[in-house]
């Protein structure tokens, strides 16, 4: 049977591989934006805020399956767009709430002012895991690495220095956003999972390996020298706390993920002195 699924992030670099496979699977697809957009190939955009809350009642009025794709770059942001929308979706509840979070998110812990300055992101990924966990709604949340294109753009900005500064003992695992949004369509369209398993990409990478990648793909040199981070989550990270080498499903490699860009978007032509993106 179709079902009324609401996406929040559905245009952004999740949601715009997920909500085509869920409108290809023949559901009634409706993407939450902060901007307002014309309806399209199938897919119903309403206007809403999920941080103020507003548009969020009637975004999530009559969605039997929510998924929630979007984040923010702020840690406090980010867990009120997830209170937001649950305070929204237990006046209709769905059948089946889902959470896309961080692989590691129990694992780096964030207890100084140097860790929530760098590593945030996970505390927030948290806090949002246990808020879906007790919404008292059907739930799944699955957690994936880091996306290629979080590193394409950690690798972009870091080449504009003269000299590289590469955190020592980092490793990351980056997965094709592809990948994760075909397992989360999965995961929506069947029955609530609770915490579903990892997903990671097919390799693990040092640091200096992945920023050697992109610069060549970028056509630059740059040289990189170690820095070492101190705190008890770099010291997490170090040991590994991020990756998911049990679970490294995910097909497209980071050296597949920057041959395949087009020459529109390759890194030394979009990326130059305007710093867009």
């Amino acid at each position: 049977m179709p079902a009324s699924i609401l996406v929040t992030g559905g245009t952004g670099r999740l949601g715009r591989h997920l909500v085509p496979l869920l409108r290809d699977a023949g559901h009634q697809v409706r993407v939450l934006s902060r901007n307002a957009r014309a309806d399209s190939g199938g897919v119903e955009y309403v206007t809403g805020d999920l941080v103020t809350s507003a548009g969020i009642d009637a975004a999530a009025d009559g969605a039997e399956i929510i998924v929630h794709c979007a984040a923010a770059t702020k840690p406090a942001d980010d867990q009120a767009q997830t209170t937001n929308l649950i305070k929204a979706a237990s006046k209709t509840r769905p059948r089946h709430l889902v959470y896309i979070s961080v692989v590691g998110a129990d694992r780096v812990p964030v207890v100084s002012g140097v860790d929530r300055a760098m590593f945030g992101y996970f505390s927030s990924k948290l806090a949002s895991e246990r808020a879906v966990a007790e919404s008292g709604m059907p739930w799944t949340t699955l957690r994936a690495t880091q996306f290629h294109e979080l590193i394409e753009i950690v690798g972009r900005f870091m080449a504009r220095l003269p000299l590289m500064p590469v955190p020592a003992g980092f490793r990351f695992q980056p997965v094709d956003s592809g990948d994760v949004a075909a397992r989360l369509a999965e995961l929506t369209l069947g029955d609530p999972a609770g915490l579903a398993p990892d997903l990671g990409g097919p390799r693990i990478y040092d640091v200096p390996e992945l920023l050697r990648g992109y610069l060549r793909a970028a056509g630059k040199q740059r040289p990189m020298v170690p820095l070492w981070l101190p705190g008890k989550a770099a010291r997490a990270i170090r040991a590994g706390a991020n990756l998911a080498p049990d679970h490294a499903d995910g097909h497209r490699t980071w050296e597949e993920y920057l041959a395949g860009l087009p020459a529109s978007q390759r890194p030394d032509e979009s990326f130059g002195s305007t710093g867009a993106g």
